[in-house]
């Protein structure tokens, strides 16, 4: 315990907003339905099912993979971003950056709680992939969890760059309009499923790349570096520029 007056280490005030930043995302009715509601009820539709065509490879392993692409797209993008920007608009960003938390404790505590929450994600779609038969190669469980992670890391900057420079309604229309469109370009159906120009345009997301990286490391063990070399420059601009016009009020 710190002494009264005297703020806590750096590293026990990031662990403390990640922990209280967890529980708003996991005590949130919505969120919950978006981050594992829907994702679940994804792999059912598409494991259980013949259409649409997944390419080749075991259809409940191919399923589970994009059940946990979606997973990432939903907490990383669509619950940071507003999250963030009500956070903003109600002056809870300005507030506590003003804090000893400071601007980068408080982002620090953003990304453990996505880190945390997908934790949660993992284990309960990964859990219903294997009560429907799916066998993950077991090569591909590590690039398969880095994936996840560069997947979760590209998505947050995504979300701080939409976060940052929208009002909150506006942030909150386009969040959610962007995880229905990001479905059918990569997230559940491989891009080179995809009809038309679109496989090319879907690989060049971070959708597809990401969609795209677990089914290569979760189906077939593969170490998908050029999907991942995707995700990292999306990742890496949505970043810079986010860093340059992030709004911490409205």
């Amino acid at each position: 315990m710190s002494a009264p007056g005297v703020a806590a280490p750096p590293r026990r005030r990031v662990l403390t907003r990640a922990a209280f930043e967890t529980r708003l995302l996991l005590a949130n009715g919505e969120q919950l339905l978006v981050s594992v509601l829907l994702p679940a009820l994804a792999l059912l539709g598409l494991a259980l099912s013949s259409v649409p065509d997944l390419g080749p490879g075991e259809r409940v392993d191919l399923a589970t993979a994009g059940a946990l692409a979606l997973a990432v797209v939903s907490t990383a993008f669509t619950g940071q971003a507003i999250s963030t920007g009500f956070d903003r608009r109600s002056g809870v960003l300005r507030l506590l950056g003003t804090t000893p938390l400071g601007r980068d404790g408080l982002l620090a505590g953003k990304a453990l709680a996505v880190l945390s929450v997908l934790g949660v994600q993992v284990v309960v779609l990964g859990g219903l992939g294997l009560a429907l038969g799916a066998r993950p190669a077991p090569g591909g469980l590590v690039p398969a969890a880095l994936g996840l992670l560069l997947g979760s890391a590209t998505f947050v900057a995504l979300a701080l760059l939409l976060a940052g420079t929208l009002r909150a309604e506006a942030v909150l229309a386009v969040a959610n309009l962007v995880w229905v469109l990001l479905l059918g370009l990569g997230l559940l159906v491989p891009t080179a499923e995809l009809p038309g120009p679109l496989p090319a345009v879907a690989a060049a997301l971070p959708s597809g790349a990401l969609g795209d990286a677990l089914r290569a490391s979760l189906v077939d063990g593969g170490w998908p570096w050029a999907q991942w070399a995707v995700l990292a420059a999306w990742g890496v601009v949505a970043g810079l520029v986010a860093r340059r016009s992030f709004r911490w009020s409205d």
